[in-house]
């Protein structure tokens, strides 16, 4: 998975899963199902039932860290959801400030990173 590469279209699918699909997945979820689930990032159960396995919800909540992190750099007003900066926190990756955070250090070379990984 480290070197996977993911299109908009695969995450919103990934993103559709874990809302809970009720009735017949959509377009994006049917496109996208054959390549997430053999990533194992997605389960279908007997029924039909799909659910996003632990590595499916990793990818996604470290999707949302990453737009999180980007979010802030771009606009230091940016809000964020708790658990992301909890976790961004943690990696000491952002710093709390007034009534926000603050992009650090690490968090710029992490997000420099990202981008030279994306290209």
């Amino acid at each position: 998975m480290k070197n996977e590469k993911f299109s908009t279209d695969e995450y919103n699918a990934l993103a559709e899963v874990a809302r809970g699909i009720t009735g017949r997945p959509s377009a994006c979820v049917g496109r996208n199902t054959k390549r997430l689930s053999g990533l194992k990032l997605l389960s279908i159960a007997r029924n039909g039932h799909m659910s996003l396995t632990d590595k499916g919800k990793e990818l996604l909540f470290l999707r949302r860290c990453i737009l999180s992190l980007r979010a802030l750099a771009a606009d230091p007003a940016a809000k964020l959801d708790g658990d992301v900066a909890a976790f961004l926190g943690k990696k000491s990756h952002i710093a709390p400030v007034d009534d926000g955070f603050v992009v650090t250090e690490k968090g710029r070379e992490t997000l420099a990173d990202i981008e030279a990984q994306e290209k």
